[in-house]
C-alpha cells in the first residue's frame, strides 16, 4: 500500500493532446467508494493504458479506500474536476454511481451472486452492465427494462487470478493454509460465532490462517481478529485479494461472493450458514462442526470437485485472462454508438439526492 502524496488533478491542469502525446480518443473515470473496487479496476486500468487511453479516479473524501491509491494515480477530488476531465465512460464496481458524472455509466460489479437480496436489480443509474458469466447475464437480461444494455464480458477482477501474482509467495506456507474471509452483513457474518473455534484451531491444529475482513467490518471485529495474529495466523488489510486466493488451499466464509471467486481455481470452499447452500460448497450450520468440515476440505472427494467445475462454468467460463479486454471493447463500442437507443431512466429522486448530498453537489446536471 502506498500512502504517499496523491496526484490530484486540478481543472486548470487538464491534459490535452498538445501536452500529452499519448492522449487517447477516450477517457475513463473510475468511481470508487470501497477498497474492494481496486482489484476490479486495476486490470481495466492496465488495458486502458496499454491502448493509450486516460484514467482518472474519484474517491469521496474520507472513504476507507483512499489509502489504497498510488502516487501515480490521477485523482479528481471535486465534481468540477470530474466535469473538466469529461470522461467518455464512468465505471463503478458498486451499486450506485452519480448520474451527473460525464460519459456513459458502466457497472463492472464487485462480486458474484451470493444469494443476498437485491443482486438482480436495475436501479436506473447504469447504461451498460458488463456481466461475468451466463447466470448473471441471464438474471439481468430477464429484468432489463430497456434503460440499459447487458453484455457478457467476463469479470476483469479475475484476469490476474489465472496468472501467478508476484505477491502470492509472500503468503504461501508449507502447512495447510486457510483463508478466512467473512461478509460484513450483521445477519450473515460468521465473525462472532466462529471466533472461539478459530482461536482453538490456531492453538491446537497445525494449520495456518490468513484473515481478511470486509472493508465494512466493525472496529470490534477487526480488534478481535487482529488479536489472534501470530506465527500461524496473519491478519491482512489489502485492496488486492488475488494473492490471498492463490496462496490459500481452502477458504472459509459464510454468505459471500468470494466463495465463488475462490472456487474458480478448482479449490474447495467451506461456508458457515450460507444463505443459499449449493452442492459445490461444504456448508455447515453449527460452529462446533468447523474442524470436521475443514478436514473434509483438505481430503476432497471427486464428486465435490465435479460440482465445483460445473458451477464455475456457469458463473465465469472465461479462463483466458482477457475479460478486461472484452469489457473495454464493450465500453468503447457503446461510447461510439451512443445511448440514444435506450429508454429514459426513472427519476430515482431520493437516491439522486443522497448522492448529491454526499458529494455536496446540488445541481441537476
Amino acid at each position: 500500500m502506498n500512502r504517499g502524496t496523491l496526484n490530484v488533478l486540478k481543472p486548470e491542469s487538464l491534459p490535452t493532446s498538445s501536452t500529452n502525446p499519448k492522449h487517447s480518443q477516450f477517457r475513463y473515470l473510475f468511481y470508487v467508494t470501497l477498497s474492494y473496487s481496486f482489484s476490479v479496476l486495476r486490470p481495466l486500468e492496465k488495458v486502458i493504458k496499454k491502448r493509450g487511453g486516460e484514467v482518472a479516479w474519484f474517491i469521496p473524501n474520507g472513504s476507507e479506500a483512499e489509502p489504497f491509491l498510488q502516487d501515480s494515480d490521477l485523482r479528481l477530488q471535486t465534481v468540477g474536476q470530474v466535469k473538466a476531465f469529461d470522461a467518455h465512460a464512468t465505471l463503478a464496481p458498486g451499486n450506485f454511481i452519480p448520474d451527473f458524472f460525464p460519459g456513459i455509466k458502466v457497472q463492472v460489479f464487485h462480486g458474484f451472486d451470493s444469494g443476498k437480496k437485491g443482486k438482480f436489480n436495475i436501479r436506473g443509474f447504469f447504461d451498460l452492465y458488463c456481466t461475468q458469466g451466463p447466470n448473471i447475464t441471464q438474471g439481468f437480461s430477464a429484468i432489463n427494462d430497456g434503460t440499459c444494455e447487458v453484455v457478457e464480458t467476463g469479470w476483469a477482477k479475475l484476469d490476474p487470478l489465472f496468472t501467478l501474482h508476484p505477491n502470492t509467495a509472500t503468503y504461501q506456507t508449507e502447512k495447510p493454509l486457510i483463508l478466512y474471509a467473512p461478509t460484513f452483513s450483521p445477519k450473515l457474518t460468521s465473525t462472532t460465532q466462529l471466533f472461539q473455534h478459530i482461536q482453538q484451531l490456531v492453538e491446537n491444529r497445525d494449520w495456518h490462517w490468513i484473515v481478511k475482513l470486509h472493508p465494512k467490518a466493525t472496529q470490534e471485529e477487526v480488534a478481535m481478529y487482529k488479536g489472534l495474529a501470530c506465527d500461524k495466523l496473519k491478519f491482512v488489510e489489502t485492496g488486492d485479494i488475488i494473492p490471498l486466493l492463490q496462496a490459500a488451499d481452502v477458504i472459509l466464509s459464510d454468505t459471500s461472493s468470494i466463495l465463488a471467486e475462490f472456487a474458480l481455481q478448482q479449490k474447495v470452499v467451506v461456508a458457515f450458514n450460507n444463505r443459499r447452500p449449493e452442492p459445490w460448497m461444504l456448508n455447515f450450520q453449527s460452529a462446533s462442526e468447523l474442524e470436521h468440515e475443514l478436514e473434509k476440505a483438505f481430503d476432497v472427494e471427486a464428486d465435490l470437485l465435479a460440482q465445483i467445475k460445473s458451477h464455475c462454468d456457469a458463473i465465469h467460463p472465461y479462463r483466458d485472462g482477457l475479460s478486461s479486454e472484452r469489457t473495454l471493447d464493450a465500453i468503447d463500442r457503446f461510447v461510439r454508438s451512443g445511448n440514444g437507443h435506450l429508454k429514459p431512466k426513472p427519476l430515482n429522486l431520493l437516491r439522486r439526492f443522497k448522492i448529491r448530498k454526499k458529494l455536496k453537489y446540488y445541481r441537476w446536471r
